[in-house]
């Protein structure tokens, strides 16, 4: 009779042969090699999204790869579907621009759209050079301000992880998710100085199963801002400060938004976030119906916070509401 291995010996054959193919299923698209410069002042956004469209259409694991070094870009839009998972990997340091022509009435610095199982790591950063364009953000005193380039923009990217970047100086929010489904943010750092002007580290919205783990968050608005849509979403270990705390809201601006339910927020640490708050509901006054319900904030530690938990259904920035209109989202 023939003879039969171990079992034991018949697994690690098994695994290292699917361990193989994995590995022959990765292939990297290094952008030096496409014609990308790291001198820092070279607009290299063409080239990053070639880099992109290849690694995109690649049937196994494409990586893009953007080695330690000084790149700039305009503005990018990654767009999927792709065909296997895609990693974009930046151990570099990647520039925005500075000219206001060059940002004016873009939305996103750089948006990741309609992808699923993406992932964004690295430990490089995104500069998005905000103080070029702070001194134009005049949202304090004009309700129809027109707003600037978010840093990174990720649209329905479902399935996802992005971990290990770090976010500096956006010129607006530094990260917004719309959209997305079942995507995990975490082990990132987000810096922006305090006086930096509507700088919210991550703001969600009309997104479901989100997580946001174990991050550093210090920006001159709210570290994490949750507006409507937002269901099941997870808040732990997040270090925030400065800035304006953990937000949901402003809700109730618009008619038929959708409702914010089920959301945890945990074993976060708020440090100097006095003059402001801490973490916070807010619904706009007046504004029409939507609910928030179930909504957990649990073992938060603050310290120099002026507002610890506020729920304020009569908020109004700009000083221009009716306030004898009775405010109808509901909380619960």
């Amino acid at each position: 009779m023939a003879s039969r291995l171990p079992g034991h010996f018949a697994f690690l054959i098994l695994l290292f042969v699917v361990i193989t193919k994995v590995q022959s299923d990765q292939k990297v698209f290094n952008v030096i090699n496409f014609g990308v410069i790291a001198d820092g002042k070279t607009d290299n956004s063409k080239a990053f999204v070639d880099v992109w469209n290849q690694a995109c259409s690649y049937s196994g694991r494409g990586v893009v790869l953007i080695p330690k070094g000084t790149y700039y870009a305009s503005s990018m839009v990654f767009s999927g579907p792709c065909k296997g998972q895609t990693l974009f990997s930046i151990n570099g340091n990647l520039k925005a621009p500075t000219d206001k022509k060059a940002w004016a009435g873009t939305e996103s610095w750089i948006s990741f759209r309609n992808i699923i199982n993406l992932e964004i790591s690295g430990g490089g950063s995104f500069d998005g050079q905000g103080p070029s364009a702070w001194p134009y953000n005049d949202c304090k005193t004009n309700p129809h301000c027109v707003q600037l380039p978010i840093s990174i923009g990720l649209d329905f990217v479902n399935d996802s992880r992005i971990h290990d970047i770090k976010l500096i100086n956006s010129k607006n929010f530094n990260m917004k998710v719309f959209g997305c489904l079942r995507t995990t943010i975490e082990h990132i750092q987000i810096t922006a100085p305090v006086t930096s002007p509507n700088t919210d580290g991550i703001h969600i919205g009309s997104s479901t199963c989100i997580k946001i783990f174990d991050s550093l968050i210090a920006t001159g608005d709210d570290c994490v801002s949750i507006s409507p849509g937002t269901e099941n979403l997870q808040v732990s270990g997040v270090t925030c400060g400065p800035g304006h705390g953990i937000s949901i809201g402003s809700l109730g601006k618009y008619a038929n938004e959708g409702d914010v339910k089920n959301l945890v927020i945990q074993n976060c640490n708020l440090t100097g976030t006095d003059n402001d708050n801490g973490v916070r509901i807010k619904t706009w006054a007046p504004s029409p119906p939507s609910i928030v319900y179930n909504v957990t904030f649990e073992n938060i530690s603050m310290k120099d916070v002026d507002n610890p938990i506020i729920i304020d259904q009569q908020y109004c920035p700009f000083g221009n509401c009716v306030t004898q209109v009775p405010t109808r989202p509901l909380v619960s």
